[in-house]
């Protein structure tokens, strides 16, 4: 009867899991969103926006140094619910914004305080679910990005066309402060349900030191590094791309992403569900993860097309695939950390893989663009998006091998 109880609170806590990075995410892109309006109020140009996302990305790279531990040591619900707290503040203050400097003190504040996010979600879905159903839990709670850029848009556009950006700011940090509160009150670990107050003691957490001298340890990292920016890259800068270059409007632009992520979700639970079988059916775990990953990879090359589109409605499509191949691909490497490491170590790993995708992130999706975009336009960017995940497949396959004690 407990174990059958316990298998239905899992999807509470997944539940809980999918709501949180839907609501982190919801902060990230309400900038993405708005930012036509937001250039025109606070004189940004392309190359200000380039440093205003490079200033959440350095934040969020040394903030998942920080919060992998923090994760490990004081377990999922109170580092968690700290994280939820601190990025909903942090995305509120994006309101009291005048300069472009304020608005970049902000954005890295949000950086910051986001980065607990997926240590705390892995760590959650490492907890409570086996390794058959691992893949296909993170693929749900991984679509919470998606789900926040298909529903934000859209809510963000009639908040803002009501009551201007920076209430639509203010309205998206108040959503966190209610999942706080919901949190406390529902939140609880595996341990705790099944009354093991005896392991309430929290586990020692495993040394750096020890963790890098793994090969799995920089496979993971390699991965991030290199994937990571396709997702930023897009996130930041199609809204500007569509407004830019193909004369969408902030209505238009409304429509259209919810589209991208629409089959960014759909690709998602795919790719989560598919190696979820395949291991079922008796294949070996990192063998069914590398083969889903490595056809996640070879969708990506075509995608870069996309920038020649003459069809605009072409380029939204080829760029969904783009996204969904790699939430399929994202839903897969981070079950890879479950899969090879103890729990006491998943939310050190998941930091350290944070920490390269932010780094790779803040070099490839929100530096670079910004004067690639001015002096050269956007057709070297997609190219380079195209190529990344291959290269980094082969990173991943390379160093990956087996699971550890």
């Amino acid at each position: 009867m407990q174990k059958k109880y316990l298998n239905k609170y899992r999807w509470v806590i997944l539940s809980l899991v999918f709501s949180a990075t839907t609501f982190n995410y919801f902060n990230r892109i309400v900038l993405s969103v708005l930012i036509p309006e937001i250039k025109n109020d606070l004189d940004i140009d392309d190359i200000a926006y380039s440093h205003i996302l490079s200033a959440f990305q350095l934040m969020y790279m040394l903030g998942f140094l920080a919060a992998g531990r923090i994760i490990d040591r004081l377990g999922t619900k109170l580092g968690y619910l700290l994280s939820i707290l601190t990025w909903s503040i942090s995305a509120s203050m994006h309101a009291i914004c005048r300069t472009p400097l304020c608005m970049s003190v902000w954005r890295g504040f949000l950086g910051l305080t986001e980065a607990g996010n997926f240590p705390a979600a892995i760590k959650s879905v490492s907890e409570w679910f086996n390794v058959k159903d691992r893949a296909f839990a993170t693929s749900l709670f991984n679509s919470g990005p998606s789900v926040a850029s298909i529903v934000g848009p859209p809510l963000m556009a009639i908040i803002f066309t009501v009551a201007g950006w920076r209430w639509t700011f203010f309205f998206f940090g108040l959503l966190g402060f209610l999942l706080v509160i919901i949190w406390q009150f529902v939140y609880q670990t595996p341990k705790e349900k099944m009354d093991r107050q005896a392991e309430k003691n929290e586990e020692q957490t495993v040394p750096w030191k020890l963790l890098l001298k793994q090969r799995e340890t920089y496979g993971f990292m390699i991965g991030k590094f290199l994937t990571d920016p396709v997702w930023w890259f897009y996130l930041y800068w199609m809204p500007n791309y569509l407004s830019s270059q193909r004369g969408f409007d902030i209505k238009s632009i409304a429509i259209a992403v919810p589209i991208i992520y629409i089959i960014a979700i759909l690709l998602s639970w795919v790719g989560g569900w598919f190696s979820g079988y395949l291991v079922k059916r008796g294949c070996p775990v990192i063998k069914a993860r590398k083969l889903i990953m490595g056809i996640s990879a070879a969708c990506l090359p075509v995608t870069a097309f996309a920038v020649i589109a003459g069809n605009p409605w072409a380029a939204i499509l080829l760029v969904g695939l783009a996204l969904g191949a790699h939430s399929s691909w994202s839903a897969n490497i981070f079950t890879l950390v479950a899969d090879c490491f103890p729990s006491k170590a998943v939310g050190s790993v998941t930091g350290l893989g944070g920490f390269a995708g932010g780094l790779g992130g803040l070099l490839i999706a929100t530096m670079a663009p910004g004067y690639i975009v001015t002096y050269f336009g956007y057709v070297p960017i997609f190219v380079l998006m195209g190529i990344l995940h291959p290269l980094a497949f082969i990173a991943v396959h390379v160093n990956i091998k087996k699971q550890l004690n």
